[in-house]
């Protein structure tokens, strides 16, 4: 899933379609996301950005072949000699920081003299990681549609507590849709567990006229969130011929290109060369391929030069690659790994890297035509591909799908806690009572609340079974204030400390998916 911070980052038997035509930025908003990428490349000359294209292909192959890291370490008088039959024309003796186990210790300003490289990619590290806060920020729609930004806040709030330092690489973007049903790749470790691939969403004109209303309507209800989207799930998008098609829709209505991520980048090198050229063209957000083994990894780097992949990350999941894979769908299927105690406050559980999922929105597959409403959480035996998923909806029509979004919003995001919602605190914190009030403490966070009637509070909430009201109701005949009471609920509330299962429970697992006829019957 996206992962802005991660272009390039290293460390821890069809037509291919006309050129992309000609324009100024499409979109009735600015893009701040993409106005920075553009910005962090031009200030680069192209000598800059060649060099950090040859930095960005020896860290690749660091990472991804055995054989080539073990001949980097143990020939440190010979570097040069080592990278240059890979097409690496630098001296990694200047970069030696940047995957050197016996030099990482030292940061690339102490050296700027003696690793000049190391400095010129951690500078450039350190200016995409400011595209991904600005693509965060970008997500919220406090003006556009506050019920849903408000839910979004509590959703990153959660997440941030739950899942720890990962958490800071989601920029949980507002909604994803899928042109295929299924994936034909087939990857072992899937974080998503996808499907057999089933078939496309194709641009016929029937198709296309429902994919610019279902954009307009989603531009409409979220404004310009709705430029954090992107155009796959569990599919691959080089399954669907007409996939850039798509994307340059969407760049049209939101003046945004989305992210592509395929694990076929070789497939069909026309496809794959339209896709980047569009990037080339726009330069919204880099793309991403998937590397599932050494030999596709020797092959694109013989495909493609560093400077033409400058725009594209490597995700590096061939099995001699040093990158981990989260433990979440298949792969933790085939770990067979028990889900650990939610609680646990030791370093394994502070780092286990649990979820792919980046979305707290909605994810749309355009085949089946449905809507579900979705939250990244640590995969778990109830959530075993590593997301919440809290409703579905069915449409056919972009009145029916603006209809299905508008209903997931209304049942599922209360602006305030209401007096007859029952409530607990999520199960994976840990509660405490304290001599001022009470703790909640997740792997990663702790949270500390004091003040009159706090511990009180926190016991019955602690205990269960209760009702907003009623929980007010028992502070108010303890003598406390209930209007201190209320603002100290809707603070715990606000930073996504109350468990989100009992509504779900509530409404939509206890009827599962059964209210098509009414949604569609509204939207007309």
């Amino acid at each position: 899933m996206p992962d802005l911070i991660g272009a390039g980052v290293i460390r821890h038997r069809r037509s291919c379609g006309p050129e992309p035509p000609a324009g100024p930025p499409c979109g009735p908003w600015r893009n701040r996301a993409a106005e920075k990428y553009r910005e962090i490349l031009e200030k680069r000359s192209p000598e800059e950005m060649r060099t950090l294209a040859q930095v960005k292909r020896l860290l690749e192959r660091y990472q991804g072949d055995c054989e080539f890291r073990a001949k980097l370490t143990h020939d440190l008088d010979n570097l040069e000699g080592v990278a240059r039959p890979y097409g690496i024309d630098i001296d990694p003796g200047q970069a030696l920081p940047l995957f050197s186990p016996d030099h990482q210790r030292f940061g690339s300003a102490e050296g700027e003299d003696r690793w000049p490289l190391a400095k010129l990619w951690d500078d450039y590290l350190r200016d995409l990681q400011k595209i991904c806060e600005i693509s965060q920020e970008a997500g919220g729609c406090a003006e556009a549609n506050p019920r849903f930004h408000g839910w979004r806040q509590r959703q990153m709030q959660r997440c941030a507590s739950e899942l720890g330092p990962v958490a800071r690489h989601i920029t949980h973007p507002v909604l994803a849709f899928e042109l295929s049903a299924g994936c034909s790749v087939g990857c072992w470790f899937c974080g998503v567990s996808a499907e057999r691939f089933e078939g496309n969403f194709l641009y016929t004109p029937e198709n296309a006229r429902l994919w610019h209303g279902m954009l307009k309507e989603a531009a409409d209800l979220f404004g310009p969130a709705v430029q954090q989207g992107f155009c796959y799930w569990a599919t691959d998008p080089s399954d669907n011929p007409d996939y850039p098609k798509f994307l340059e829709d969407y760049y049209r209505v939101t003046g945004n290109l989305p992210q592509t991520t395929t694990a076929a980048p070789l497939k069909d090198l026309a496809w794959t060369r339209w896709i980047m050229r569009l990037f080339d063209k726009y330069r919204c957000v880099p793309n991403r391929f998937s590397i599932l083994t050494l030999r596709i990894l020797n092959q694109v780097h013989a495909t493609f030069t560093p400077v033409e992949l400058m725009g594209v990350e490597l995700v590096l999941h061939n099995r001699e690659a040093l990158q981990s894979k989260a433990t979440a769908g298949r792969a933790r299927e085939r770990a067979g790994r028990p889900t650990q105690p939610r609680h646990d406050c030791s370093d394994a559980a502070q780092t286990e890297y649990s979820t792919i999922a980046c979305v707290s929105g909605f994810l749309v597959n355009t085949v089946r035509r449905t809507v579900q409403l979705i939250a990244p959480t640590r995969s778990s035996d109830r959530w075993p591909l590593g997301y919440r998923i809290f409703g579905e909806r069915h449409f056919a029509t972009p009145r029916e799908f603006r209809a299905a979004l508008e209903d997931l919003i209304a049942v599922h995001m209360p602006e305030n806690l209401t007096g007859s919602e029952m409530i607990g605190f999520r199960d994976d914190l840990l509660y405490q009572r304290s001599p001022g009030g009470f703790e909640l403490r997740s792997s990663n966070w702790r949270f500390n609340f004091d003040g009159t009637g706090a511990g009180l509070i926190g016991e019955l909430i602690h205990q269960g079974g209760r009702t907003v009201g009623e929980i007010e109701a028992e502070v108010a005949r303890a003598g406390g204030n209930i209007f201190v009471a209320a603002d100290t609920l809707q603070k715990i509330f606000d930073r996504g400390l109350l468990s989100d299962d009992r509504g779900l429970e509530r409404t939509e697992l206890a009827q599962p998916w059964n209210d098509f006829v009414s949604i569609a019957a509204a939207a007309k």
